[in-house]
């Protein structure tokens, strides 16, 4: 637990200081927002900042996003001000906590953020066989690469890897090959220093240098320009890095888990991912099963979140009904894990009954049986997203295509009230929002069901965003990419 204490805090930052040290955290203080964002961006990693509430939150938090750095932030003031903190949390801080510091209050705070179960759920053989092959290899140093369905835990597994290592006193760092544009992932990776492009006011330790000591995650690697995977076979080949507009190199010491749901071996075949680059990555493979295959764990991990959601909600834990239950295992589960927790933290929030009742569990699949069963017989039948949006694909495939032409299908369908009227581009815009609400925000799996890539998806959200839609009120769309 790294921690960074930015402000004077009228003398009560040694004691909130010391207080973090009791409980193992490695504690750095800055003076300011200006030398803490100055020491992130220069490699000073940190896994929570605590900022006096006199400082500039809502620059500190706003420089942050600029510099493409995570990191919770929580707000600290003299007093229990409800104002303040009331201000603090519009700004974007995650908790207000007053001072004269609270020695359990700082330690619930520090327990929350950094709250990391090294046991798994793994009750199923199939599962108890891949986190078998974990346990085996984290105390290596072998490169990993973990494949398997959107929505499986590659990214947990990760983590699990990570704390089962010799690293794991290390950072570790996640970046996410699918959600950074690719004109910046490079500088993400591996800094740049200043000048070395239009904007880049001061030089920026990049990842592989923030994981020195640790572990880096690529995630969703698959999704890298061909061009940046030579550069990363470099760094990995010689352990090295060299900032953008540099000639020097800087050695690193990392250890690099990759992650990938899509079968690399056929983008090799495809010419979409370096041969060499594959086998370099794919040391060891660990192959997660969906949840589909892994039916024994079903229960566990659905109960797990519904108290986990009930917690965070401040709701009465539940039960699962037996009826409950016999729903879920029912479920195919195509969006697998985070399906699962996303639909258990809606039924823990409607249900109404002593245990958590069938009718709570809206899934994807018992939506679309009601959708069906709503559907005239000569209508197509849904599939993921719904008829109207199926109706549009299938008839506006092309922007060429004529409303008119397809006028009479459309009208089977009922959605001639939600089309006639609205633009192509209106269309479009709702069609990509709602997918990507279906998917929980997962940008890889929208692309996918919309048929587009990764990049053109990417841009859509930014000319959304720029046109002043609110995308972070998209299910889950600033937790998953």
């Amino acid at each position: 637990m790294r921690l960074m204490i930015i402000g004077g805090l009228e003398g009560h930052i040694s004691a909130a200081g010391k207080i973090a040290l009791q409980r193992g955290a490695k504690v750095i203080h800055c003076e300011d927002i200006a030398q803490g964002i100055g020491a992130l961006q220069n490699g000073k990693s940190a896994d929570l900042v605590m900022v006096d509430i006199k400082q500039d939150i809502g620059k500190f938090i706003a420089d942050l996003e600029q510099s493409r750095i995570h990191v919770p932030v929580v707000a600290c003031g003299v007093d229990n001000d409800a104002r303040a903190a009331v201000k603090a949390i519009q700004m974007g801080a995650k908790e207000y906590i007053p001072l004269p510091p609270d020695a359990e209050l700082i330690a619930a705070v520090i327990e929350a953020i950094t709250e990391e179960n090294n046991d798994m759920i793994a009750g199923d053989p199939a599962m108890k066989q891949v986190v078998a092959l974990a346990d085996k290899i984290a105390p290596s140093e072998a490169t990993v690469l973990i494949t398997g369905e959107s929505g499986t835990g590659k990214e947990v597994m990760s983590r699990y890897i990570h704390n089962k290592s010799k690293r794991k006193a290390g950072p570790f760092i996640a970046v996410n090959c699918a959600a950074i544009p690719e004109n910046l992932l490079e500088s993400e990776l591996f800094g740049h220093e200043k000048g070395a492009y239009t904007g880049a006011t001061s030089r920026r330790i990049g990842k592989f240098e923030e994981a020195n000591g640790g572990t880096i995650l690529l995630d969703e690697i698959s999704e890298m320009h061909p061009l940046l995977q030579a550069k990363l076979l470099r760094a990995i080949q010689e352990r090295e890095i060299t900032r953008l507009g540099s000639n020097d190199s800087v050695k690193v010491d990392v250890r690099i888990l990759a992650t990938s749901n899509r079968n690399l071996e056929k983008s090799v075949m495809n010419g979409e991912f370096r041969e060499d680059l594959f086998f370099r990555l794919n040391v060891v493979n660990i192959k997660l099963p969906s949840l589909r295959e892994r039916p024994s764990d079903l229960i566990i991990l659905a109960q797990f979140f519904a108290d986990k959601y009930a917690e965070v909600n401040g709701v009465p834990k539940k039960k699962l009904s037996e009826q409950a239950k016999k729903k879920i295992q029912a479920c195919q589960w195509r969006g697998n894990i985070r399906e699962l927790e996303n639909t258990m933290h809606r039924a823990i929030l409607v249900s109404i009954e002593d245990e958590i009742e069938a009718s709570a569990i809206h899934t994807e699949s018992s939506m679309n049986i009601s959708m069906q069963a709503e559907t005239p017989v000569n209508s197509p039948s849904p599939s993921g997203v719904s008829s109207a949006s199926n109706s549009y694909i299938e008839e506006n495939s092309s922007y060429s295509s004529s409303i008119s032409s397809s006028d009479n299908e459309i009208k089977n369908t009922g959605a001639v009230e939600t089309l006639v009227g609205r633009t192509v581009a209106e269309v479009e815009r709702d069609l990509i929002l709602n997918t990507l609400d279906h998917c929980v925000g997962n940008r890889t799996h929208a692309a996918k069901i919309l048929g587009i890539s990764i990049r053109t998806l990417r841009n859509k959200i930014k000319q959304y965003k720029d046109e002043g839609v609110d995308i972070d009120k998209i299910s889950g769309a600033n937790i998953y990419s």
